[in-house]
Protein backbone atom coordinates (compact mmCIF):
# COMPACT_ATOMS: atom_id res chain seq x y z
CA UNK A 1 0.00 0.00 0.00
CA UNK A 2 1.14 3.57 -1.29
CA UNK A 3 0.77 6.61 0.96
CA UNK A 4 -0.97 9.44 -0.49
CA UNK A 5 0.80 12.59 -1.92
CA UNK A 6 1.90 14.76 0.57
CA UNK A 7 1.01 18.25 1.26
CA UNK A 8 -2.88 18.20 -0.75
CA UNK A 9 -4.98 18.23 2.75
CA UNK A 10 -3.63 21.43 3.07
CA UNK A 11 -5.80 24.33 1.23
CA UNK A 12 -4.30 27.84 -0.68
CA UNK A 13 -4.71 30.75 1.33
CA UNK A 14 -7.22 31.62 -0.82
CA UNK A 15 -9.34 28.81 0.61
CA UNK A 16 -8.86 27.34 -2.88
CA UNK A 17 -8.20 23.45 -3.22
CA UNK A 18 -4.90 22.17 -3.53
CA UNK A 19 -4.49 19.58 -6.82
CA UNK A 20 -1.63 17.62 -7.79
CA UNK A 21 0.28 19.00 -11.12
CA UNK A 22 1.44 15.54 -11.86
CA UNK A 23 1.41 11.71 -10.41
CA UNK A 24 3.70 10.13 -8.07
CA UNK A 25 7.25 8.51 -9.92
CA UNK A 26 8.39 5.53 -9.53
CA UNK A 27 11.49 6.56 -7.87
CA UNK A 28 9.07 8.89 -5.13
CA UNK A 29 7.22 6.01 -3.79
CA UNK A 30 7.57 5.32 0.00
CA UNK A 31 5.65 2.25 2.04
CA UNK A 32 4.67 2.27 5.23
CA UNK A 33 6.95 0.98 7.87
CA UNK A 34 7.60 -2.53 9.05
CA UNK A 35 6.76 -3.16 12.27
CA UNK A 36 8.54 -6.34 13.89
CA UNK A 37 6.47 -8.04 16.13
CA UNK A 38 7.34 -11.17 18.34
CA UNK A 39 5.91 -14.17 16.38
CA UNK A 40 6.66 -17.01 13.59
CA UNK A 41 8.75 -16.07 11.59
CA UNK A 42 7.80 -14.10 8.56
CA UNK A 43 9.62 -11.82 5.97
CA UNK A 44 8.63 -8.57 3.92
CA UNK A 45 10.35 -7.78 0.29
CA UNK A 46 10.57 -4.49 -0.99
CA UNK A 47 12.04 -3.92 -4.19
CA UNK A 48 14.44 -1.50 -4.37
CA UNK A 49 16.34 1.20 -7.00
CA UNK A 50 18.17 -1.04 -9.80
CA UNK A 51 15.93 -4.04 -9.55
CA UNK A 52 17.67 -5.43 -5.68
CA UNK A 53 15.68 -6.57 -3.30
CA UNK A 54 15.54 -5.68 0.63
CA UNK A 55 14.50 -8.13 3.04
CA UNK A 56 12.87 -6.72 6.08
CA UNK A 57 11.17 -9.05 9.26
CA UNK A 58 7.85 -8.58 9.92
CA UNK A 59 7.56 -10.92 13.11
CA UNK A 60 10.89 -12.56 14.39
CA UNK A 61 10.84 -15.50 16.88
CA UNK A 62 14.65 -15.71 17.61
CA UNK A 63 17.50 -13.11 17.99
CA UNK A 64 21.02 -13.54 17.22
CA UNK A 65 22.72 -12.89 20.58
CA UNK A 66 26.15 -11.74 21.50
CA UNK A 67 27.29 -12.58 25.04
CA UNK A 68 30.46 -10.39 25.86
CA UNK A 69 31.64 -12.54 28.44
CA UNK A 70 32.09 -15.45 26.99
CA UNK A 71 32.95 -13.14 23.40
CA UNK A 72 29.95 -15.67 21.51
CA UNK A 73 26.99 -15.01 19.68
CA UNK A 74 24.05 -17.64 20.34
CA UNK A 75 20.85 -17.73 18.74
CA UNK A 76 18.26 -17.82 21.68
CA UNK A 77 14.40 -17.69 21.64
CA UNK A 78 12.56 -14.04 22.28
CA UNK A 79 10.19 -14.36 24.86
CA UNK A 80 9.05 -10.84 24.72
CA UNK A 81 9.47 -7.31 24.84
CA UNK A 82 10.43 -5.81 27.95
CA UNK A 83 11.06 -2.09 27.27
CA UNK A 84 10.85 0.37 23.87
CA UNK A 85 12.67 3.64 24.42
CA UNK A 86 11.61 4.62 20.64
CA UNK A 87 7.76 4.34 21.61
CA UNK A 88 6.09 3.27 24.67
CA UNK A 89 3.24 2.33 22.49
CA UNK A 90 5.52 0.23 21.02
CA UNK A 91 6.21 -1.78 24.24
CA UNK A 92 2.37 -2.58 24.46
CA UNK A 93 2.25 -3.83 21.06
CA UNK A 94 5.60 -6.31 21.44
CA UNK A 95 7.27 -4.09 18.42
CA UNK A 96 10.76 -4.50 18.22
CA UNK A 97 13.22 -1.86 16.67
CA UNK A 98 16.59 -0.74 17.74
CA UNK A 99 17.29 -0.17 21.14
CA UNK A 100 14.43 -2.15 22.30
CA UNK A 101 15.02 -4.31 25.38
CA UNK A 102 14.24 -8.12 24.95
CA UNK A 103 13.78 -11.13 27.23
CA UNK A 104 15.50 -14.05 26.09
CA UNK A 105 16.12 -17.56 26.80
CA UNK A 106 19.98 -16.28 27.86
CA UNK A 107 18.48 -12.91 29.94
CA UNK A 108 17.90 -9.69 29.13
CA UNK A 109 19.44 -8.06 25.75
CA UNK A 110 19.46 -5.04 23.75
CA UNK A 111 18.60 -4.99 20.12
CA UNK A 112 21.42 -3.48 18.24
CA UNK A 113 19.91 -4.40 14.45
CA UNK A 114 17.23 -2.96 12.58
CA UNK A 115 15.09 -5.75 12.23
CA UNK A 116 12.98 -3.61 9.52
CA UNK A 117 15.62 -3.00 7.32
CA UNK A 118 18.19 -5.84 8.04
CA UNK A 119 15.97 -8.82 8.10
CA UNK A 120 17.74 -10.39 11.28
CA UNK A 121 17.46 -9.54 15.04
CA UNK A 122 20.94 -9.03 16.09
CA UNK A 123 21.61 -8.01 20.02
CA UNK A 124 23.83 -7.83 22.89
CA UNK A 125 23.13 -9.28 26.63
CA UNK A 126 23.32 -7.26 29.39
CA UNK A 127 24.75 -7.63 32.16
Amino acid sequence: MVKAIENLRKKKLSGGKRHAYRGRRASETDNYAIETTVGEVVKAYRRQRGGHIAVGLRAANFANVYDPSTKKVVKSKIIRVKANPANRDYERRVVITKGATIETELGLAQVTSRPSTDGAVSAVLQE
